[in-house]
């Protein structure tokens, strides 16, 4: 696998462009389009929670009965959640527009939102911002850059990535952008996330292919504990590399199945890195685990601990913190026998041992938790099974953001 540069317009046949509508924001781009020159296989993950966007009801639909999708149209300022039938009728009309210049059908259109909730889109900023985008599709580099940058909302910094991998003698490539900040919470996806890719896939596998990587990935991650309305992540397929089609799990879908685990992951991480007000990036890895169930439950209870990362945010190697949150996460072990040690570039410590303190250096700790990447491993000696959760640390500016949101 080779890392490359770029996201969704790093597979072939992928364009994208990006526009000022002016929907929230004034004097910077909050519309991104990404089209397929050839219609595309599409998958699709949403969120858990019960009140669902309209743009996450219209993809649903799109993803379970199109005969394929095309086109993606995203806004960044407003959600277009809990806005009823006008809401959803908003997204038709999106889809609509982008039919009426691209020349695709209306139900191979998907649309997603991200932004304040309970605001009505102005459908005409929309519009004309799909009118303003396609004349500029390109599937440059940079244009795929400059979508990552019209998508985000309290995001510091665009997310992407692409990898390319050998597919029956053919260069497949995988790419992929995001945005995620607040209000992310594992238990289905946590953000707005699209991935693109050339490689020739049946409808079957790649849906499940992007089910069964989601468990470890966006599910892993959370800031505040915040699941959204919005949560969308598509996966988009046309088969342009040139492979023969995948239609079984073999070696070439194991391949594949690790080059979007690549891409997902590493978005994923991006994103609890970038967490609302965040300075670090914290990942919790449970080893020694009896089941992966049990480890994904320890790892998801600290990550998620405001104490513990709070903890975190003041380099202060407050351990009871991390073992108080693996207590009372449901799984059950033996609090007497976890090892656990903090590690960052800045070097490794082991801070308890079998459930007790060792006499270890509270300077050398905090160095180690000063650093902007931050690993606790906790050792449970029950088995084999591992699971790895990524959050980041809870600062005053998180709350400073969300105190003035809609401001």
């Amino acid at each position: 696998m080779k890392i490359i540069e770029g996201g969704v317009t790093a597979s072939k046949g992928f364009e994208s462009a990006s526009t000022e509508a002016g929907i929230k924001y004034k004097n910077r781009k909050d519309m991104a389009m990404i089209y397929s020159q050839t219609p595309c296989k599409v998958a699709g993950t949403f969120t858990t929670n019960i009140v669902k966007a309209a743009p996450v009801k219209w993809d649903q639909k799109i993803v379970k009965e199109s005969a394929f999708a095309q086109a993606v149209v995203i806004n960044a300022g407003i959600a277009n959640a809990c806005t009823g039938a006008e809401g959803l009728g908003y997204c038709e009309k999106t889809a609509q527009a982008v039919a009426e210049v691209l020349a695709v059908p209306t139900d191979a259109v998907l649309v997603a939102s991200t932004g304040v909730i309970g605001m009505q889109l102005p459908i005409e900023k929309l519009e004309n911002g799909i009118k303003a985008m396609v004349p500029n599709l390109d599937g440059s580099i940079e244009s795929g850059t400059e979508s990552a940058k019209a998508i985000m909302t309290t995001d510091t910094k665009k997310k992407e990535v692409a990898v390319q991998i050998e597919i029956g003698g053919k260069t497949v490539t995988v790419g992929g952008m995001c945005k995620g900040s607040g209000m992310i919470h594992p238990n289905m996806c946590t953000m707005l996330a699209f991935v693109t890719t050339d490689i020739a896939i049946s409808k079957e596998l790649l849906q499940e292919a992007l089910s069964e990587d989601i468990k470890d990935t966006y599910n892993m991650i959370s800031v505040d504990g915040d699941t959204s309305t919005n949560d969308t992540v598509l996966l988009l397929a046309n088969g342009m590399a040139g492979n023969a089609e995948i239609t079984e799990k073999n070696d070439d879908y194991k391949e594949f199945c690790k080059a979007l685990n690549y891409v997902n992951e590493t978005l994923a991480k991006k994103m609890a890195g970038d967490g609302e007000g965040c300075t670090a990036l914290f990942e919790v890895k449970i080893v020694g685990a009896e089941t992966k169930a049990q480890a994904v439950t320890l790892a998801k209870s600290v990550i998620t601990s405001s104490l513990t990362k709070a903890a975190i945010f003041g380099h202060d190697a407050n351990w009871g913190r991390i073992l108080c949150a693996m207590g009372y996460s449901g799984a059950q072990f033996d609090p007497e026998k976890v090892d656990l040690y903090f590690e960052s570039k800045a070097g490794k410590m082991q801070i308890i041992k079998d459930g007790v303190a060792l006499d270890y250096s509270e300077e050398e700790a905090t160095k180690i938790l000063s650093e902007p990447e931050v690993t606790a491993t906790a050792d449970v000696k029950m088995g084999d099974a591992t699971a790895t959760a990524w959050g980041c640390d809870l600062t005053f500016d998180y709350v400073k953001i969300n105190a003035d949101y809609r401001s």
